[in-house]
């Protein structure tokens, strides 16, 4: 009974705890269940005041005014914080990129930057495409505001892959108009009107009338910078009601702003400033402070041109201020040049100079961040006023204090000013600055080479097919050359060995002095000027320095010069001797028989001084310049040093003399062994076509030149077989002429035609053989970009063709064509010709300058002065247009 009664004793105790354990349990549940709900509940509640506080948020910053912008600012850091606590990454970074526009507008740029930074780095974590596509856009627009193209570009450039991959049309739209918009400040206005051509389109079918208004506003910017100062207002008022419509206020200053350049240009000022004042008040309401920065500096031009000095400066003043507070540092060098100018018409000469030095000082910081040679050459092309500010300040005091060395300094600013892309590349030419590069970017690089290599070969192919399918090839190759360029940028900016590379600097008057000249050589460098011009004579110890006639007249003079000279038939001139006398004739005195070293500047580079008649000879006797001097044309003093520098213990070439000649330009030719069935290709054909962009732009007729096969067959005969290369017939071919082999040769001569592209010089190229030995069309065009990549050990490149002294005229970087090409290829000294020469006069005359060369064992530059003449005193080739078109550029000694 005991145990029985122990047992349920026990039993019973064991129930109460069990079921004490099992209470206790389901009380427990409950509160986890009920605590687990309460979070769930609130989480939703702070997304949910989060989102209305952001809704709220966006529609104060949707006010467009100040104070909403200011009262959106604190709903954003609210919503932040509630986003914030929520765990919502993906909303998180919507304000932050919201938070960073704020700042933006606010003119807090690198406040801004921080904020699109955060919101990149969380879309990048959590793979949200999209929103890294818009913060990428985001972050290259602080970059284009803040002057620093080349970084806004390489985030434009990342983006837009991104917008295209998600289907992002209105952001796809935007990043192509931001990407155009970095080319128009660069100067390069084709390629900004392409993409502002792809984007309108995309901006109008998504609906989007206020950023469609922006970028309309833009091309307007385009065509003023163009000097089309009418479709560009067209443009202008076209963008203010699609503003209007938006409520972009900011927007619609802008082109307020705009339209009152146009009427300062056309001289209605009045007009002008009522648009200026417009402009600002619209820009003071939405309190964009770099809007109202721009206005005022408009307004301080508007009234510099009135002839109020006190104005114009305050204005100035205030818009510096603001430039100052924003960073932006591009616009405080342009208003410092606008100060500068105003000073110089006041007679406070060392004011604008102290002024103009400042500007440039930023202008070459900001040319030096940006990779991309092409763009740092069109950047530098569009402050090239600043210089010439510089160079005419200096002169002018000079003319003041003439011993106080300003001459000097002005001769220094005018070295600065040009060749300095070229300068750079010649630095960076035998640095190897593919070393260390990611082996990804070098074959992409590659690849694009092998691209561009098909799609010539498909053009030649294409020459008697439609046109449309020719244009869409056009575009492949100008899209498939900025990609190249933008692999190159990649390339400089990741190599160690670029980044290694001290910027060269421009050489000082007694580095001439000491580096480039000797007792018997002058320096004759001019610049060109809007007021006045300059010539500076430097001996080895002594400046002498000239004030020129203005820029147009000097130009007017030119044009002349070179209707007379392209004249067969023209042996004398008025306009000969008056370019004679106007650029020469100040300097006569130390002339002597001194060999003459020339920097040109804008249209005199086209002028072959070896036909200019002697100053000091009778003007109905018509007696050449090269009579008593050798002469040679260097692009700058500075580029001779670094050809000497790299030319310095480089070992010679084993071989003499490689000729390219004669090559098969058609499959008609009676060379070809087997006749092809495709139809003779004529000149008409090329024209039509806008694919070959390089032909469409020159003056070129692929027809045989029969008398090089005899040039090159002289030149030949010159030096033993084993020393030679003869490249004849199908031999000049593309294929030759990238051949490792040709570094072996000391002398590099192409016979045959060259094409000049004045609008994309990258495309300028010398024309081989354009058929096999079957017919078959091949490529034949060495352009450029294939010149940059050749491998030479040349002490000199002939290019007995026709204008492949040409190129484009770049402000501040002069002719850019095939000269530079082969000088970065490893050559010190190029002969080139600036017109379509004669064929036979060419041979003859070619023949005569290898034979001083390699027989009366004379240097280039005084063998093709021997050449020259010895053609000049033929009757038949009297005249300069037979003989005076080839210059010898470079190295003389």
């Amino acid at each position: 009974m005991m145990q029985w009664q122990l047992l349920n004793l026990v039993a019973s105790y064991t129930l109460i705890v069990l079921s004490s354990i099992l209470c206790f349990s389901e009380a427990s549940l409950a509160n986890v269940l009920t605590d687990n709900s309460l979070k769930v509940a609130q989480e939703v509640e702070k997304k949910t005041t989060a989102q209305q506080v952001y809704q709220q948020a966006k529609q104060l910053y949707d006010q467009k005014t100040v104070a909403a912008r200011q009262q959106a600012l604190k709903k954003f850091e609210q919503a932040l914080d509630l986003y914030h606590s929520a765990g919502d990454r993906s909303s998180l970074a919507a304000v932050l990129t919201y938070i960073g526009k704020i700042h933006s507008d606010f003119g807090e740029k690198q406040t801004a930057q921080d904020y699109y930074q955060k919101a990149l780095s969380i879309y990048q974590q959590i793979g949200n495409k999209s929103g890294e596509g818009t913060a990428l856009n985001n972050i290259g627009k602080i970059y284009s505001e803040l002057g620093e193209r080349q970084k806004a570009l390489d985030y434009y450039h990342q983006a837009l892959p991104l917008r295209r991959l998600v289907k992002d049309t209105r952001g796809e739209a935007i990043t192509l108009n931001n990407i155009g918009v970095i080319y128009g400040y660069l100067g390069e206005h084709q390629k900004a009107l392409e993409y502002y051509n792809q984007s309108l389109p995309l901006k109008m079918q998504v609906g989007d009338q206020a950023s469609a208004a922006n970028t309309i506003n833009s091309i307007g910017k385009v065509y003023s910078d163009l000097g089309d100062e009418q479709t560009a207002l067209d443009y202008y008022q076209k963008s203010i009601p699609l503003y209007q419509q938006g409520n972009d206020k900011s927007g619609e200053a802008t082109a307020l702003n705009n339209i009152g350049i146009v009427y300062s240009n056309r001289g209605d000022q009045q007009a002008a400033l009522d648009y200026h004042q417009k402009s600002l008040a619209l820009f003071a309401i939405v309190g964009d402070k770099s809007g109202s920065a721009i206005a005022l500096s408009n307004l301080g031009r508007l009234h510099q041109k009135l002839g109020q000095p006190q104005q114009a400066r305050d204005y100035f003043q205030q818009s510096l201020n603001l430039f100052r507070q924003l960073g932006s540092k591009h616009r405080e060098a342009h208003n410092l040049y606008y100060i500068a100018s105003l000073e110089q018409e006041q007679g406070n000469l060392k004011t604008a100079q102290t002024q103009i030095a400042t500007a440039i000082k930023i202008v070459e910081k900001l040319r030096s961040q940006i990779v991309s040679q092409e763009l740092r050459t069109s950047y530098f092309a569009t402050v090239q006023d600043y210089y010439q500010l510089q160079i005419d300040l200096l002169m002018q005091l000079h003319k003041q204090q003439p011993n106080q060395g300003y001459d000097a300094q002005a001769l220094q600013a005018s070295e600065n000013a040009r060749a300095r892309s070229l300068l750079e590349l010649l630095n960076e030419a035998n640095a190897d600055i593919r070393q260390g590069v990611k082996p990804e970017l070098l074959s992409q690089e590659q690849q694009l080479k092998q691209k561009l290599d098909v799609l010539e070969a498909q053009k030649i192919e294409l020459l008697n097919q439609n046109n449309a399918e020719a244009q869409a090839l056009g575009v492949q190759i100008t899209a498939l050359v900025e990609q190249y360029q933008q692999i190159q940028a990649q390339i400089r900016a990741t190599s160690p060995r670029y980044a290694a590379l001290t910027q060269p600097q421009p050489l000082s008057l007694p580095q001439i002095q000491q580096q480039i000249l000797d007792d018997n050589t002058l320096l004759l460098q001019y610049s060109l000027g809007e007021k006045r011009s300059y010539l500076w004579a430097v001996t080895n110890k002594n400046i002498f320095s000239y004030e020129l006639p203005k820029r147009q007249d000097i130009e007017t003079a030119i044009q002349k010069f070179r209707q007379d000279i392209t004249n067969p038939y023209r042996t004398n001139s008025p306009a000969i001797n008056n370019l004679s006398q106007i650029i020469l004739a100040p300097v006569a005195q130390h002339l002597g028989q001194k060999r003459l070293v020339v920097v040109s500047d804008g249209a005199l580079q086209y002028v072959p001084f070896a036909a200019l008649m002697s100053p000091n000879s009778h003007p109905s006797q018509y007696e050449p310049l090269l009579l008593q001097h050798e002469i040679v044309t260097l692009p700058s003093a500075s580029t001779l040093a670094i050809l000497r520098k790299e030319q310095t213990g480089r070992k010679p070439a084993p071989k003499a003399v490689a000729v390219l000649a004669d090559p098969i330009f058609r499959n008609d030719d009676e060379r070809l062994v087997t006749k092809s069935s495709h139809p003779s290709t004529k000149m008409n054909d090329l024209e039509s076509l806008a694919l070959n962009k390089s032909v469409s732009d020159s003056s070129v007729n692929f027809e045989r030149l029969r008398f090089t096969r005899q040039e090159a067959e002289a030149i030949l005969a010159l030096v033993p077989h084993q020393k030679v290369k003869s490249a004849l017939d199908f031999s000049a071919s593309r294929e030759t002429a990238t051949n490792q082999e040709l570094s072996q040769y000391r002398i590099i001569h192409f016979a045959t035609h060259g094409i000049l592209n004045s609008k994309n010089p990258e495309l300028s190229g010398i024309v081989l053989s354009l058929f096999d030995r079957q017919g078959t069309p091949q490529n034949g065009f060495l352009r450029l970009h294939d010149i940059f990549n050749l491998n030479l050990k040349a002490d000199l490149v002939v290019l007995s063709a026709c204008q492949t002294g040409l190129g484009k005229e770049i402000k501040g970087e002069g002719v850019v064509g095939l000269t530079r090409g082969f000088m970065y290829a490893g050559s010190p000294r190029v002969v080139v010709s600036l017109w379509s020469v004669e064929d036979q006069a060419t041979s003859e005359l070619i023949q005569t300058f290898y034979q001083q060369m390699l027989q009366a064992k004379l240097k280039p530059a005084a063998a093709l002065r021997n050449a020259q003449i010895a053609i000049w005193r033929k009757q038949k080739y009297a005249a300069p247009y037979y003989w005076a078109a080839f210059t010898l550029q470079g190295e003389w000694n």
